[in-house]
């Protein structure tokens, strides 16, 4: 009997358990299972991994106090993932809990969910999806809560999760419309009601709607329960207080996030403190206590994690102050605090910079400004101004370099033997004192770290000892790199150790004794002696840059070579002398460079220039000197230039053919004239010739612009950027960088084009006009147009670059006629023309010219798209211009006080015909255009 009641007993619990784990009965014992099981099972599992994903996301997204903080803390990325991939596997495992609660506990019974925990299923889903950053497919999730569960308890959250990843999907007005219909409906002021202020207060951010997001977040902070989140709310509120003007309001919320203490979290009690420094007054503020202040913040160990920022603060107040030594002392404490806010890095170093380049240590304040350009995103207005600061500094760097080893490498020369020998044991000295600095700060640090290590556990007694000797050269600038091999300096240092012991090894199998299994004793004793001396004689080499010798042999022995390293440092300290003067007016530095330079016995073309320019100096800082240099120019050179114009300084006095004045008329009467190639040569021999002479920048821009006619536009950027940079402070410098700014874009933009045309040209290409291939080439072209009476053809002799030319027809209406007329000069017997023409229209010949890609016109890189675009002066109505025959252009240059560029530039006027980029006449070879064959 007992026996049959025990089955009944199973039986029946069997059967409840059945019908308890039915998805498709509506029972009380089924509903209220499912939703246990779910609740408390499944959801909270998931529940958890999703708490854990967030603070993941919160430890991973660093808040970039330099602009407006946003009011969720987690930053979209760009980052595409491949199908599989997750971004952080704690959201993968609480979508997967949410999907198995949903597929296994669903009930879903004739149209209407019986569980009612599937809607926080669901929810999970949707929040889980939003943190991976699938905005769509959480949507889904949210608008399927809204769609099945109206009467949720979580339906207000619900509502706000779906606007939050409507703003994340650029849908802001949708999400403010449907937030304020929200807040009416919320009856209780309580968390939801805070979260839903602050979601809107994000929306009207979004829309740059300031003012009312700072109603919003006000109401967000006041109903929050979270004092993280207070925290955040007010300092983003003073932040929009400072942007919208409100300087006390900002300054008094910034303190109310200071008041919080330890309630909020310690990076926003921090950067308040800097944002309040930043609106101190540090001319009349206190200053006592302003320091007083920072320094207690600074000793604060709790502050230790945020040094960089406050001795940032402090530095800052330094330089204000004009305190530049204790500037620099906390700009460097700042950056020896390793610090993932690249944009702090960047301003110390930016300052650091403007520090040293006001202070006139320009090689020094280019050192600073690379390493804030490598901080720097590209592209930006400031990365834009600071490399544009850097190339200044360029010839600057480059001529101190120059001068300061050419300087020590004559004064070794002169020392003798013993004083050469002192000079460098004292060098070694401090070489090796550095090295064991070096070494003792290594070991020091390789022991803090085995301290760590072994209070963490990640090492053993054991191993510690092993590992001592590798973590003393651990050290990388900013990085941790557990890995020994992707440390470059332990790997340096391991080939070090190895080769110290070892010598040098060929990589293969037994390399201990460089043999095969074979060998015999007495073959391995020999290898282990040649091991010994290639270990001595390793050690040897290593220690070699620890005696005199060592650098006493790499010293030059040879007068000449003496002589030459004495022009090239002359050279410099005068460039030098001129840049400090002309570019940044740094007149005693610039006077004691070309004083230093007198001294030195330069070679005779520097003197006289070197003298004026002191001269001119002397006028600015020192009246005495200045008539003193002015007598000392007028005695010893007499008949010079200079003297003429110190003897005469209101009195115009006649120009020889050799002044600098005459030349370079002349020179630019040759360039009109279209002998671009011999300019080009007397431009270069001029500009040396005529050094320090104020011509010079004339000089350099008629060099430019023939670049430009020989080599293209690429090159004639690189002359035009050497003019804009060397002379920034004339016309001839401002011109130049008008036309990099203004009209470099435009020429870059043309393109060839594979559109018809009216007008066309055909070419053959010549080495030399005066060749006796290219005259005869020309006299049949000559005399088909006369034979045929074809009177609107010409022909010109058109310049392309310093070693090739084309002999030029023009004239022609249509692709079809140029065929025809290179078909009958090839085979017609009166011609017999086996050059290969190239036909062309007139607008791809015109930026052939320009951009000197003939061979990509005839690889047929050719685009559909209009190549000209419409600025002052349109190809097509230019192109019709330059058909007739070009003007006599030499008046404009007798004319004119400036005869380069006269009139504002055109860049494709006159270039049709010509041979370059530039707004300048034509060459005579292109005149003869209008002269019939």
């Amino acid at each position: 009997m007992k026996t049959n009641t025990t089955k009944y007993f199973i039986f029946t619990g069997l059967l409840f358990f059945l019908i308890a784990c039915s998805t498709k009965k509506n029972t009380f014992l089924s509903r209220n299972s499912h939703a246990l099981s779910t609740e408390y099972n499944i959801l909270y599992n998931g529940q958890l991994a999703l708490d854990k994903g967030i603070e993941d996301v919160k430890l991973q997204n660093k808040d970039n106090f330099w602009e407006m903080l946003p009011i969720e803390r987690m930053q979209v990325t760009e980052d595409r993932m491949l199908p599989g991939e997750n971004r952080n596997a704690n959201f993968e495992r609480a979508e997967t809990k949410a999907t198995k609660a949903i597929q296994k506990h669903s009930m879903n019974i004739q149209g209407s969910e019986k569980n009612p925990q599937m809607d926080e299923a669901h929810l999970l889903l949707g929040k889980s999806r939003y943190y991976e950053q699938r905005f769509v497919p959480a949507l889904e999730a949210f608008n399927y809560v809204l769609y099945k569960y109206p009467k949720s308890d979580k339906i207000y959250e619900v509502k706000i999760w779906r606007e939050k990843t409507n703003m994340r999907l650029e849908n802001d007005a949708i999400a403010v419309n449907n937030l304020t219909k929200l807040l009416q409906e919320i009856k209780f002021k309580d968390q939801i009601y805070a979260d839903a202020n602050a979601a809107l207060a994000q929306a009207f951010l979004n829309l740059e709607e300031k003012d009312s997001a700072v109603a919003k977040i006000k109401l967000a902070t006041e109903f929050t329960k979270s004092n993280e989140e207070k925290a955040r709310y007010r300092f983003i509120l003073a932040q929009l207080y400072e942007q919208l003007g409100y300087k006390d309001s900002a300054y008094a919320k910034y303190q109310e996030v200071i008041d919080m203490n330890r309630k909020s979290s310690r990076q926003y009690i921090v950067q308040a403190h800097a944002k309040q420094a930043g609106q101190f007054d540090y001319e009349k503020g206190d200053s006592i206590t302003f320091l007083k202040k920072f320094n207690d913040l600074i000793e604060d160990r709790e502050n230790r994690p945020f040094l960089d920022v406050l001795h940032h603060q402090v530095a800052l107040f330094y330089d204000k102050n004009k305190n530049f030594s204790q500037a620099k002392k906390h700009y460097n404490l700042s950056l020896k605090k390793k610090t993932q806010d690249t944009y702090l890095t960047a301003s110390n170093y930016r300052n650091l910079a403007d520090i040293y380049f006001n202070s006139a240590k320009y090689v020094t304040a280019g050192k600073y400004f690379d390493s804030t350009l490598v901080q720097l995103k590209p592209r930006t207005r400031e990365f834009n101004s600071i490399k544009k600061k850097r190339e200044n500094l360029e010839d600057v760097i480059k001529y101190e370099g120059i001068a300061q080893r050419n300087d020590s490498i004559i004064a070794l020369y002169a020392m003798s033997g013993d004083e050469r020998t002192a000079y460098f044991e004292k060098h070694i000295e401090k070489l090796k004192k550095a090295e064991e600095a070096a070494q003792k700060l290594a070991e020091k640090e390789a022991q803090i770290k085995e301290n760590q290590d072994r209070n963490e556990g990640k090492i053993d007694s054991k191993d510690a000892s092993n590992a001592k000797k590798t973590d003393a050269t651990s050290k990388t600038e900013g990085k941790d790199n557990s890995f020994y091999f992707y440390n470059p300096t332990t790997v340096a240092y391991g080939k070090k150790e190895f080769e110290k012991i070892w010598g040098k090894r060929t990589l293969q199998d037994n390399w201990k004794s460089e043999s095969g299994s074979g060998k015999n004793s007495e073959k391995e004793e020999d290898d282990l002696t040649e091991k010994e001396t290639s270990k001595d004689s390793k050690e040897e080499v290593v220690e070699a840059r620890f005696t005199p010798d060592f650098y006493i042999k790499q010293l030059p022995t040879s007068q000449i070579l003496i002589d030459s390293l004495s022009k090239e440092r002359n050279f410099a300290y005068y460039q030098l002398g001129v840049i400090y003067k002309e570019k940044f007016k740094e007149y005693q530095l610039a006077a004691n460079k070309l004083e230093q330079l007198l001294k030195n016995s330069p070679e005779e073309r520097l003197v006289l220039p070197s003298m004026y320019n002191l001269f001119k100096i002397y006028e600015i800082i020192d009246k005495n000197k200045a008539e003193s240099m002015k007598a000392r120019i007028i005695s010893l050179y007499p008949n010079s230039r200079y003297a003429q114009i110190l003897s005469n300084p209101n009195n115009e006095f006649a120009e020889s053919d050799d002044s600098p004045k005459a030349v370079y008329e002349s020179l630019y009467k040759q360039y009109l004239a279209g002998d671009y190639k011999a300019v080009l040569m007397a431009t270069t021999a001029a500009i040396d010739r005529f050094t320090g002479d104020e011509i010079v920048p004339k000089l350099e821009l008629l060099k430019a612009n023939i670049i430009g006619k020989l080599a293209g536009l690429e090159e004639y950027g690189k002359a035009l950027n050497f003019v804009a940079l060397n002379y920034p402070n004339v016309e001839e410098g401002k011109r130049a960088e008008k036309m990099l700014t203004v009209d470099m874009p435009k020429l870059n933009a043309l393109q060839l084009s594979s559109l018809d045309s009216k007008n066309w040209k055909i070419l053959y290409r010549t080495k030399d006009f005066e060749d006796k291939n290219t005259k005869i080439l020309r006299e049949k072209i000559g005399k088909f147009i006369k034979d045929r009476s074809l009177d609107r053809l010409s022909v010109s002799l058109d310049i392309y670059t310093m070693t090739d030319n084309f002999v030029v027809i023009h004239g022609l209406n249509s692709n079809d006629l140029a065929v025809g007329i290179t078909s009958i000069l090839k085979d017609y017997k009166d011609y017999k023309i086996q050059d290969t023409p190239i036909i062309i229209s007139t607008e791809n010949y015109t930026i052939v010219q320009i951009k000197k890609n003939i061979d990509e016109f005839l690889a047929g890189n050719l685009t559909d798209n209009p190549t000209q675009p419409n600025w002052d002066g349109t190809i097509e109505k230019t192109v019709v211009q330059q058909e007739q025959p070009a003007p006599n252009q030499e008046k404009p240059a007798k004319e004119s006080k400036d005869p380069i560029n006269p009139q504002p530039i055109n860049p494709t006027k006159g270039v049709e015909e010509s041979s370059g980029p530039i707004g300048l006449p034509p060459s005579p070879q292109s005149q003869k255009s209008g002269k019939k064959g």
